[in-house]
């Protein structure tokens, strides 16, 4: 069984020292997207890195659309993988939709994560009286409609709008090969499940120490969202980011590392 697990999630583990930290990476991406980061946590700490079922390297005969056709499949797989590494008081960081499931996890065992790190997160994607999400449904109906006609003009589309950053064009042609790299299909159930998710009443259950990382402009998740989040996780500090784009652990990988650093020193 826990055999099975690490090979579906493709878990991988290294590093050194008592405290671990738990990467999760966000949708359309894969473990890779840690690199810059998570090598300069391997001398004081136990890095643990995975896919989802249906990224990366995982093994995508487990996917099923039953088990995640909602966030806490996705969530199940985090609790499952710290269960079978036989993990205690880890460090979740999480990228985007990743947050949320991270906080879904601490909801569910508190004892499990010790703290939280959430970057470019998002509890709801969608505009509503009162609240900006940063997306109307029709976008998002838009966009999971290009997925299934033409998923490569998708990944085209989005990988530049998600990445920002246009002096460096190789970051969101690197971030595209990996949008494409993915199953269209489960691809598109994923993006389905993060557009759609609503996690905004669970965000005062999380009771564990919590860092909200918003980048100063992120086409993908307004700079409302991160102090949305903040004004409703209890135990929680929110730093706006001096970089741009929704990927700063791929684009500014130093300043991610800084804000990581300064907050578990405290």
């Amino acid at each position: 069984m826990k055999t099975d697990i690490l090979k579906r999630n493709n878990v991988r583990v290294k590093g050194q020292g008592d405290q671990v930290l738990v990467f999760a990476h966000g949708f359309g991406c894969d473990q890779s997207v840690w690199r810059k980061v998570e090598a300069a946590f391997l001398d004081e700490y136990r890095v643990v890195l995975f896919d989802y079922v249906g990224s990366g390297k995982s093994d995508k005969s487990q996917y099923s659309t039953e088990r995640y056709n909602s966030l806490h499949g996705y969530k199940q797989d985090v609790l499952e993988i710290c269960a079978a590494l036989e993990l205690k008081n880890i460090i979740f960081i999480g990228h985007s939709v990743s947050s949320m499931i991270g906080a879904l996890a601490a909801i569910d065992q508190p004892e499990l994560i010790d703290k939280l790190i959430m970057i470019g997160p998002s509890p709801r994607y969608l505009n509503e009286p009162g609240y900006k999400g940063g997306f109307d449904k029709e976008d998002i109906d838009e966009l999971l409609e290009m997925m299934e006609v033409n998923y490569k003009e998708w990944a085209k589309y989005l990988a530049p709008v998600s990445m920002q950053n246009p002096e460096r064009p190789e970051l969101a042609e690197d971030l595209e090969k990996l949008f494409r790299s993915n199953d269209p299909i489960i691809a598109r159930q994923f993006a389905e499940v993060t557009f759609n998710s609503d996690v905004r009443e669970e965000l005062r259950k999380v009771t564990v120490p919590t860092l909200v990382l918003q980048p100063k402009f992120d086409a993908i998740v307004p700079i409302e969202i991160g102090e949305y989040i903040h004004s409703r996780v209890p135990n929680s500090e929110f730093k706006i980011m001096d970089t741009m784009g929704h990927n700063p652990h791929i684009s500014d990988a130093e300043e991610t590392i800084r804000c990581i650093r300064e907050y578990l020193a405290k």
